[in-house]
């Protein structure tokens, strides 16, 4: 099922969705199905995020197209595979008409301490691209622009590199703010590929806190925690937060990621 994405087509907008933690997807799927009402275009499944287990997201990007009509974009680690293994999972995703994905470095494996993982890495992100292309799977890429160390610069010189791979769209961590998404524009403006702009809706002060201060590549701007800390209802003015960034998507990029966080699906609607 493919999921086209080229600055000719309209606008597009993916929701974000993680795997199961175990076999039975059932539950999420009929969540997942209840949700294509509503006006985006596709899903984009996470592989084994922050290193911990979840369903293969390949299986699970095919069950899910069959069960909502809707294409997935599946996301593809070099941490967890081999070139063998990579090369088969790739030639896979292709004969189940998974012709969309996202090539990705991967979160450390370190990071589970529970039972030590060992990483993979056999190739880099940059080789998967082009391996992906080769398969003739419309492949995008990752841009972490780092900003508490500042490190936009060289990320738009990896996305030049991921670009020339083969990638074919770029799809941002989380904006919240106007001034981060002008400075993503300018930098990438040269590259000519669509981007993606991620949207992390907040939940409370609490979540916007840990974010900027625990997770590498997010920052949430200070005028914004101290909204949520004063809000009387931090979700909707996370929602409302996340509608302003769709319509800033919508006038400066080629489409948006939408990450409900904890499964909160339900407030996808005011979002969208």
């Amino acid at each position: 099922m493919s999921f086209l994405i080229s600055s000719k087509n309209k606008f597009k907008i993916t929701l974000e969705v993680v795997p199961p933690a175990g076999a039975d997807g059932q539950a999420l799927l009929d969540k997942l199905d209840a949700l294509t009402r509503l006006a985006f275009d596709g899903f984009s499944v996470a592989s084994n995020p922050v290193a911990n287990p979840r369903m293969s997201a390949m299986v699970f990007s095919h069950l899910l197209q069959e069960k909502t009509g809707k294409p997935a974009i599946l996301h593809f680690t070099v941490r967890d595979h081999n070139r063998l293994g990579l090369q088969a999972e790739l030639w896979g995703a292709k004969a189940l008409e998974l012709d969309t994905i996202i090539a990705v470095t991967g979160d450390p494996s370190a990071r589970n301490k529970e039972n030590k993982t060992t990483t993979i890495n056999d190739l880099n992100v940059f080789e998967l691209i082009q391996m992906a292309s080769q398969a003739d799977l419309c492949t995008g890429a990752v841009l972490d622009f780092r900003p508490e160390v500042d490190g936009l610069e060289n990320e738009i010189h990896r996305i030049e590199r991921k670009a020339a791979a083969g990638a074919r769209f770029i799809v941002t961590q989380p904006v919240y703010d106007r001034e981060t998404a002008q400075r993503l524009k300018e930098g990438l403006n040269h590259i000519n590929i669509p981007i993606i702009m991620g949207i992390l809706p907040l939940l409370s002060h609490r979540h916007a806190s840990f974010l900027h201060n625990k997770v590498a590549g997010i920052a949430v701007p200070a005028a914004l925690q101290r909204e949520m800390a004063a809000a009387n209802d931090p979700v909707a003015t996370g929602i409302q937060q996340s509608r302003q960034m769709l319509s800033l998507a919508k006038e400066l990029f080629s489409g948006a990621c939408i990450m409900p966080p904890f499964d909160r699906f339900d407030i996808l609607p005011e979002i969208l």
